[in-house]
């Protein structure tokens, strides 16, 4: 592993109208040891086009073209496999860095010795033309803890290799939820930086948005991958509900 190197991960489908603002708020970065990793999961737009124009531009850019439609999982590990940074950050094609956050994010993660670090973020509507409210992130969470709460925002994590080892994507609905679990379960705990530091794209008809598959795709993460009894997964999930329910009713 390089050690000053971030490798951003990036899953891309169907992501041509995006996914150009998406790699220059990399390339806006403060800090720019990093390489960007995006994973291109048999688009039938323009995606790969348009990230080919990119890399040509920046050779930090790498497009690598998946020969089969896997999902975010498995194109998330693809990238994963090519990384070769200690420090490994998530950027989904749709979504867009504030300048600071990569070197925010390093300096919380290196003051406070975090394997995994996670900032606070807005929305912003598909076209752009709307921001929404700053949603805030608690200092710490632990396991236990993110088993009931909804706080790490995929595009904002940051996680160090160095500590935890090598990161995968499990092949489930909510694999991004089900790896965060996983690191905190080794005994981590994951710092929140309370920082504005991403803007989440809300796509239209996004599958995030469906509350009732979203709630059974939580529930099945709880029983199926964290093999929690149902007493158990009840509590939890209540929690879960209870922060959503606080985060979506702000934009």
């Amino acid at each position: 592993m390089k050690q000053d190197l971030v490798s951003i991960i990036t899953p891309a489908y169907k992501a041509a109208a995006y996914v150009g603002d998406t790699i220059a708020s990399a390339l806006a970065q403060s800090y720019g040891e990093w390489e960007m990793l995006i994973a291109d999961d048999c688009s039938p737009d323009d995606t790969r086009a348009v990230v080919a124009q990119w890399a040509e531009r920046d050779p930090r850019v790498r497009l690598l073209a998946m020969t089969r439609n896997g999902g975010p999982a498995a194109a998330r590990n693809a990238a994963l496999a090519q990384a070769q940074g200690r420090w490994i950050a998530f950027l989904d094609s749709d979504d867009l860095w504030l300048p600071a956050k990569l070197e925010r994010s390093l300096a919380h993660a290196q003051a406070n010795g975090a394997a995994l670090v996670f900032t606070g973020f807005r929305r912003i509507s598909f076209d752009g033309s709307r921001t929404g409210d700053y949603i805030g992130v608690p200092r710490t969470l632990t396991y236990r803890q993110l088993l009931g709460n909804t706080a790490i925002a995929t595009s904002t994590v940051l996680i160090d290799r160095a500590q935890c080892g090598e990161v995968w994507m499990k092949p489930v609905f909510y694999d991004d939820f089900a790896c965060w679990l996983e690191i905190l379960k080794r005994g981590f705990v994951a710092h929140g930086l309370d920082e504005d530091l991403m803007r989440y794209r809300v796509m239209p008809r996004s599958v995030s948005r469906n509350k009732k598959r979203s709630a059974q795709e939580v529930w099945k993460a709880y029983r199926q991958v964290e093999g929690l009894g149902p007493l158990t997964s009840a509590w939890h999930f209540t929690s879960y509900a209870l922060h959503a329910l606080r985060k979506y009713r702000q934009f």
